[in-house]
């Protein structure tokens, strides 16, 4: 079993631009996730898949090998599923066959070594074609969620045969994160969507589940490193 590891880094972010370098304690974002994958036992070797020169520098100076991503493949509304199949070409042309995918996005810094160890290992023991990492969800579509209606009346996304009063009562969901992703190379090559083959998951603390999509974001991030929360 051959296991890469790949970080996707666009240079355009219109929700907090230019974050994928951003200083978080020091350290530029992306830095998290190179210094993760590099730690993390079965990985062979890092890739950082970007359009952006100063994004390239910081992920070269860090111990990544970096992917030009052709430009077509980095605008907000390019799926980031096909750049994964442009990266694991691209590495294929240079680096030989593999077998496993991991991607490691810039937005959850906050992830650990376990996290990234449990996901290749839970994928493994179950046989799955993917892996992602999930957390509690903080809302249910069984109780406080809710859907607008053609008359502009509202109820509930999902109405349970018998009537919830308590959220303890509710089914458990679950939010999905950015924290990993761990794939079979063929699978990503065949399919077109996460959901197209059979999905293990990992569980994470909520703590280590900080998807940073805004500035708001980064600095409840800031504030969870600052504070060296509890990780387990």
């Amino acid at each position: 079993m051959i296991t890469h590891a790949f970080i996707f880094a666009r240079g355009g972010s219109k929700g907090l631009p230019g974050k994928n370098i951003m200083p978080l304690l020091g350290k530029p974002l992306i830095q998290y996730s190179i210094e993760v994958a590099l730690k993390t036992i079965g990985i062979e070797k890092v890739f950082v898949s970007t359009d952006d020169a100063d994004i390239a520098t910081v992920a070269q100076s860090n111990g990544a090998i970096v992917i030009d991503r052709p430009i077509e493949l980095a605008q907000d509304n390019s799926p980031e599923w096909l750049a994964w199949k442009h990266a694991i070409n691209w590495v294929k042309e240079q680096y030989g066959d593999f077998n496993e995918f991991v991607s490691l996005p810039v937005t959850s810094p906050l992830r650990s070594v376990k996290d990234v160890e449990s996901a290749i290992l839970r994928r493994s023991n179950i046989g799955a074609d993917i892996c992602i990492a999930i957390t509690p969800a903080n809302r249910s579509p069984y109780f406080n969620m809710v859907k607008k209606l053609s008359d502009n009346s509202i109820e509930l996304v999902n109405e349970a045969e018998n009537k919830i009063f308590r959220r303890q009562d509710a089914p458990e969901v679950f939010d999905i994160t950015t924290v990993v992703y761990v794939a079979d190379v063929e699978f990503i090559m065949n399919n077109g969507n996460i959901f197209d083959g059979t999905v293990a998951s990992v569980e994470i603390p909520k703590c280590r589940a900080v998807d940073i999509d805004d500035i708001y974001d980064f600095k409840f991030a800031e504030v969870i490193l600052k504070n060296n929360f509890e990780k387990d």
